[in-house]
């Protein structure tokens, strides 16, 4: 069926060369807010896979892919809204890259997206509600949800000998969704969680909270927040007043600017972030040295594939309507077919418009389940001599 649907596809390309087009593909995210230091790698891995599809010449009958930038803030639902509506309504994207954080996104999604039929990929959007959430076959994401992350964070605690821990977590979707999926899978090990409570972005002084979750005491706290807002501040006041010395630090607190705010305090800390490594991964993060960034940061190689779904989809429809590319993309994404890899996106092209089948692989080893979400890979790290030093994958 798969084969049978990707001639198809070959068939209307054949009559659509003469129509190349500048297609438009939003990237809304964070670039400002408490994931700001993570974004800009992002935008770039994204913008990277438009560039290599651009100039190979082979999208849809040479059509040429260009980015329009629009700021989530991350947090801010009506700012995250209005920057989608003006991708749609005035720039005329074709696709949106994003949004970044769980609740814009879930926010752009039912009130723009759906009402306007745009198809969307997130990075990084990692809440269970999305996984259930009605999105009328629009909507995807390369990153895994995190009911499958809290797993990974209580196998490693647990693997650690750790049979106490506190939580904190950032009073949002992405926050709350993580907190319970690791309590959950915590307990059911025969782990103790001592307490868990939010805290509020934003705020100058955390004392009070840390007070509260060092009188319930635990062996490490958890901290289910953002790394440039106020998971910074629960552990910087958690060091200042020595409730904690060991922190667990999940996907939204990876960043070098997290270690380089806090100092040696940091030592011995871990945590993890959705990774593999695989040959695409490798293989992308030379293409992002190249090109001039960090491939290996939090989210950046989630929206390089992102990116390259989108624009593949596109190229098996025969479209870059999102009624025609979405109905694609999990075919892409999945055997069989033969591999596709970072770098290989314009011999993707041609094996489409050839009518064969292709496995997009990436740089994440992209696998999409169920709802159209990764199946989840992760990386495990340690916070050693001033780095993220890896120590294993999951």
């Amino acid at each position: 069926m798969k084969k049978l649907l990707l001639a198809s596809a070959a068939t209307m390309l054949m009559g659509s060369v003469a129509g190349a087009e500048e297609i438009k593909m939003g990237v809304l995210l964070g670039f400002t807010g408490p994931l700001e230091s993570t974004v800009p790698n992002m935008a770039a891995g994204a913008e990277l896979a438009m560039k290599e599809v651009s100039e190979s010449g082979k999208l849809l009958g040479g059509s040429t892919v260009v980015s329009v930038r629009g700021d989530s803030t991350c947090v801010d639902a009506a700012a995250a809204q209005s920057a989608a509506e003006r991708m749609v309504t005035s720039d005329k994207v074709s696709a949106i890259m994003g949004a970044d954080c769980s609740g814009v996104t879930g926010a752009v999604l039912q009130n723009v997206a759906r009402p306007n039929g745009i198809g969307m990929i997130s990075a990084s959007a990692t809440s269970p509600a999305l996984s259930t959430a009605e999105d009328d076959g629009l909507f995807f994401r390369t990153s895994p949800s995190d009911a499958r992350q809290g797993e990974i964070m209580a196998d490693v605690i647990w693997d650690r000998g750790l049979k106490t821990a506190a939580i904190t977590y950032t009073n949002s979707d992405y926050g709350k969704g993580l907190a319970e999926s690791f309590q959950k899978a915590f307990e059911a090990k025969g782990g103790k969680i001592t307490l868990s409570s939010a805290h509020e972005d934003g705020k100058a002084d955390y004392s009070a909270e840390v007070a509260a979750l060092a009188a319930a005491g635990g062996e490490i706290l958890v901290v289910a927040g953002y790394v440039d807002q106020g998971g910074k501040g629960m552990i910087q006041a958690s060091v200042d007043s020595g409730a904690f010395s060991t922190f667990y630090l999940p996907d939204g607190m990876f960043g070098e600017s997290l270690i380089k705010a806090i100092g040696p305090a940091m030592e011995g800390s871990f945590g993890d972030v959705p990774g593999t490594d695989s040959e695409g991964a490798a293989m992308y993060y030379e293409l992002a040295k190249a090109a001039g960034f960090d491939g290996s940061t939090a989210f950046s190689a989630e929206s390089y594939d992102a990116a390259a779904l989108m624009m593949l989809a596109m190229q098996a429809a025969g479209s870059s309507n999102s009624k025609d590319w979405t109905a694609k993309v999990m075919d892409i994404a999945n055997a069989p077919g033969e591999p596709i890899l970072p770098g290989e996106l314009g011999k993707a092209l041609d094996l489409i418009a050839a009518g064969t089948d292709i496995d997009y692989v990436g740089g994440t080893a992209v696998e999409l389940i169920g709802p159209g979400e990764s199946s989840g890979n992760f990386r495990e790290y340690l916070v050693k001599d001033g780095t993220f030093e890896t120590v294993g994958y999951r």
